[in-house]
């Protein structure tokens, strides 16, 4: 049977509680400061992957940090602390471990651990772009919007994940937004998407402007603060939020409730998975990023993937293959560690469509 481990680490301090409820009386500093000190720990066993073309089993190994910590401790400690964690996921025969939540943004995205470990690495951002541009696409048809008629933007269009997502999705938009800080990045990548589909996109590096007029925004940016707020939006925006930190302010969400924030997609893991830790999915299902290490398990691919800054669009093609042989498949929708369900994206719709058409019925009110 073939062998993964996937790292995981508390988000924050609330994420520790739901393990030890006691710390949820105490101040944050201090559950921070006392976890620092633990050592990584195997969580769970993670059993039932199964495919007709292959059978895994694997485990939860967690390093006790949290997504502050990783940010503002010294990039040596918690690389240090990831290179440890690894260290028992390879104590306990996985061939593959992957990178979970902020611990595949720390440092050079698993160039460092991968160094330092004799098991294979990835960061599983292969699987998360093919299915956030699966979800996108997803979500913008339960939102009603034909690809072809609507303003789609990408933030961070400069990065690998940005410039792999923009060139996945050209072909299908009627017109495109590119955002970074580097004008001439960005025209390069605009001259790259003309040559390859024809599409003449607009670039600038003034997100609130490139936003406020956009049906679909995907965001994946390498800034440490949100950067689109609540009054950035339109009404019935979809937003793919990529980005670890997250590019949008969890205020979006309390505030907006005629937008619709996604992470990505929910992907449906094959066979009776039984993954002993909740980490608040619905049964049988993963994030894309653990899904793909447990591709690379199946197929026996004991080797580094997705690792650095640079993701190719034939990594994309590649891992959405091999999850269409093993039957994973996208099964749903996240927001804000959350949930989303169609019944509820119904509702953001309707909303939406009201204040859309509010907005319509002021305009001659104000206008000159």
């Amino acid at each position: 049977m073939e062998k993964f481990a996937f790292i995981i680490h508390p988000l924050d301090v609330k994420d520790v509680a739901r393990k030890f409820p006691f710390t949820r009386y105490l101040p944050e500093r201090v559950v921070e400061n006392a976890f620092r000190l633990l050592p990584p720990v195997k969580v769970s066993h993670i059993s039932g992957v199964r495919t007709p073309h292959g059978e895994a089993e694997g485990w939860f190994v967690a390093c006790p940090l949290t997504a502050r910590q990783m940010l503002a401790l010294p990039r040596e400690f918690v690389l240090q602390r990831i290179i440890q964690a690894g260290k028992v996921a390879e104590k306990l025969g996985a061939g593959v471990v992957g990178l979970g939540a902020f611990t595949s943004v720390v440092g050079d995205a698993g160039i460092t651990v991968a160094k330092n470990l004799n098991i294979a690495v990835t960061t599983g951002n292969s699987y998360t772009v093919a299915t956030a541009i699966e979800g996108t696409r997803q979500a913008a048809r339960l939102m009603g919007y034909d690809l072809r008629r609507i303003h789609v933007v990408v933030l961070g269009a400069t990065g690998s994940i940005g410039k792999v997502c923009a060139r996945l999705l050209a072909g299908d938009v009627g017109k495109m937004t590119l955002v970074a800080r580097d004008r001439s990045r960005l025209e390069s990548v605009a001259s790259q998407i003309l040559y390859e589909s024809g599409l003449a996109v607009r670039v600038t590096s003034d997100v609130k402007q490139a936003v406020r007029t956009a049906e679909v925004v995907i965001a994946v940016t390498s800034a440490v603060d949100t950067i689109i707020g609540p009054e950035d939006l339109m009404p019935g925006a979809v937003v793919c939020d990529v980005s670890r930190p997250r590019n949008v302010s969890r205020q979006v969400a309390e505030q907006r409730d005629d937008v619709l924030v996604i992470e990505g997609g929910v992907v449906e893991v094959p066979g009776p998975v039984e993954f002993n830790f909740n980490f608040g999915f619905p049964p049988r299902t993963a994030y894309a990023c653990m899904s793909e290490t447990m591709l690379l398990a199946l197929e026996g691919r004991y080797e580094n993937f997705s690792l650095g800054r640079d993701i190719t669009i034939r990594q994309v093609t590649e891992i959405s293959a091999l999850a269409k042989k093993h039957g994973f498949k996208l099964a749903g929708f996240r927001s804000f560690e959350r949930a989303v369900q169609p019944e509820e994206i119904a509702r953001i719709k309707a909303r939406a469509s009201r204040r859309q058409e509010a907005l319509k019925a002021e305009l001659p009110r104000v206008a000159p």
